[in-house]
């Protein structure tokens, strides 16, 4: 293959060499017939003998100008601007030395012809360069027509532009790029790359109409979220495809390229920036401690023990009841921190013994209870089983806590813990109850709690069941058209618990930011857009219902709880509520022999114990 390949760069550079040659030829005496308007009888023969006699200089020249300028080595199949200037400035000056030669050597010739052998030099080489790059796009053009994909570009600055010259470029791209979007008025009616840019954003619907476009391309990395979403909003309008550029960094790092376009996400139409947090803070609280995280298997507790083990812990342990999980964010650390010190353990929280023998073997300083059972629907039919594991089995992570010298237990909370409706709700909100009981009785410890809304893409959520539906050909189950939610994505979600950790003296409920609240009908709609679909004719929306102890809205606060401000302002924190610790107590042993013994009166139990608790609502 190696002989193939040089045997195959030598022919090109031959070919391109006898080529030159000829070129320079040519040029010379066609620059004296261009002279003489065409007419060979009228060029007098010294001016004939003068280019004769000076043609083996002239190719000389040219060949060793043509080789410094790498004339020989480009791959012309891909030639760009600095190809094209190479030839220009390579041509110019072997037509300057071949004309310094002449007139010191007294070869007389009409001063016109040095004028002329620079430009037709000029034209032969541009010819020989990139005549094989334009066939090589007809042959392209040709090859794809009857599958070809109708593209609109939005965006024409400098990522737009290499987008643009990289699917141009590629032989196997089957991209035909129609037109192109802009919001600066100034571009409107200019050309980019012989493609006119059609118009402002409002003109998208009307010219993928006009040009018939398939698919959208955003190429404007560096917008904020807030543009993104709307963009994405009236290309929904349309039924074409939308994919966008990943970042501005990848343009900087001259990354651009068709393969880096992505489809759009979700997180694109939440309408803010990604949430970013005091990494210093995280990093000196976390740094050199034993970090244990209960649920590590899981989409929160994975996510937390990768930003906990970035960030330099002396160990970390992993327990979680889910061994495949378990096994995958195991495997997936030690490719990544290869000298982490990692525990991964496969225990239930429920079991009081292993536990406490877990803890009392690796001494953990800082603990996130992640574990928990928090399938709404689910545990609306197991009560019992949502009792046993949130709330006894916080109850004895956090006593092994206590007894073992924990600096800090940080409880995973949720917004449905608020007058909650469902069982999951009403059982964490027991488990924030028990966490600011165990801070007042014991001091060694700081119990804590972060409360926040749904997280994209973690197990469960509404996003991956819309996509398997949509992959299904539909229908796209929503269980109200009225139905909000608050949502944040998983790293987003994660960064903020541990430096709420960070922020935490004991006692405090956090509660965090979401943004503002989205409707899941137009999540599912735009979901369905970006699929390349058309909502209701392609895929259908059902309305199923409100599912049992499901609420039109969450809350992320109680009434009487208030609001102070941390020095991050996207965590809050919840001021306590003044619990009867003795009447708690004797509740929570009475739900304890229920569930034991398999009661069916467990709601009931649970409204004695959390007074806001309201399955009926």
């Amino acid at each position: 293959m190696k002989k193939y390949i040089n045997y195959q760069l030598i022919t090109r550079r031959t070919f391109l060499i006898i080529y030159d040659i000829a070129a320079v030829i040519l040029a010379n005496y066609l620059s004296l017939v261009l002279r003489y308007n065409m007419e060979m009888d009228a060029i007098p023969e010294y001016f004939i003998a003068s280019v004769t006699d000076h043609l083996p200089i002239a190719v000389a020249v040219t060949l060793i100008v043509f080789y410094i300028f790498r004339l020989y080595h480009s791959l012309w199949a891909y030639a760009g601007m600095e190809e094209l200037q190479n030839i220009v400035m390579a041509c110019f000056i072997s037509a300057g030395v071949q004309g310094v030669f002449m007139l010191s050597m007294s070869r007389r010739v009409p001063m016109s012809f040095y004028f002329f052998n620079a430009f037709l030099l000029l034209g032969f080489t541009f010819v020989s360069r990139f005549s094989y790059r334009f066939a090589r796009e007809k042959r392209r053009k040709k090859h794809n027509k009857n599958n070809a994909t109708s593209v609109m570009i939005v965006g024409a600055g400098d990522a737009g532009n290499a987008i643009i010259k990289e699917i141009r470029s590629s032989y196997f791209s089957t991209m035909t790029i129609k037109c192109i979007i802009d919001d600066d008025p100034k571009k409107w009616g200019q050309f980019i790359q012989g493609i006119k840019v059609a118009g402002g954003r409002q003109s998208i619907p009307e010219n993928a109409a006009l040009h018939g476009i398939d698919e959208i391309i955003i190429a404007i990395p560096s917008a904020p979220r807030k543009v993104i979403k709307e963009i994405v909003q009236i290309a929904g309008q349309t039924s074409c495809k939308l994919r966008t550029l990943p970042g501005m960094y990848q343009l900087v790092n001259g990354e651009v390229n068709v393969s880096k376009l992505r489809s759009v996400d979700v997180e694109d139409l939440l309408g803010r920036e990604p949430i970013r947090v005091d990494i210093d803070s995280i990093l000196g609280y976390v740094k050199g401690k034993k970090v244990l995280v209960t649920g590590g298997g899981g989409s929160i507790g994975s996510e937390l023990c990768r930003q906990i083990a970035s960030h330099q812990p002396r160990q970390l342990i992993i327990v979680d009841i889910y061994e495949n999980n378990a096994y995958d964010i195991q495997q997936e650390l030690k490719r990544k921190y290869p000298e982490l010190n990692l525990v991964v353990l496969i225990a239930s929280v429920r079991n009081t013994n292993r536990i406490n023998d877990i803890f009392q073997k690796y001494r953990p300083n800082i603990v996130y209870h992640a574990a928990a059972h928090k399938h709404v629907p689910l545990m609306e039919d197991s009560p019992n089983e949502a009792v046993k594991n949130n709330v006894f089995g916080t109850w004895k992570t956090a006593y092994a806590a206590a007894m073992n010298g924990v600096n800090k237990f940080v409880l995973i909370s949720t917004d449905k813990a608020v007058n909650p409706t469902n069982i999951m709700g009403a059982t964490k909100r027991i488990c924030e109850m028990i966490i600011q009981t165990f801070n007042k009785n014991f001091e060694k410890t700081e119990f804590v709690a972060v409360r926040f809304g749904n997280v994209l893409g973690s197990n469960g959520s509404v996003i991956p069941l819309f996509k398997k539906q949509i992959a299904a050909g539909g229908p796209v189950t929503v269980t109200h058209p009225d139905i909000i939610r608050y949502f944040m994505t998983i790293p987003e979600a994660v960064s903020l618990v541990l430096q709420a950790g960070a922020y935490a003296k004991g006692g405090e409920i956090f509660v965090l930011d979401m943004g503002e609240p989205v409707k899941i009908l137009d999540l599912a709609k735009n979901l369905i857009r970006l699929s390349g679909y058309k909502v209701d004719e392609d895929i259908k929306i059902e309305f199923t219902g409100l599912r049992p102890g499901e609420k039109l809205y969450e809350e992320l606060l109680m009434d009487e709880e208030g609001m102070k401000e941390t020095d991050n302002k996207l965590i809050h924190i919840g001021k306590p509520i003044e619990i009867d610790e003795e009447q708690f107590f004797v509740h929570l042993n009475k739900l304890k022999r229920a569930v034991t013994e398999e009661c069916t009166n467990t709601k009931e139990l649970i409204q004695e114990i959390v007074p806001t608790y309201n399955p009926k609502k």
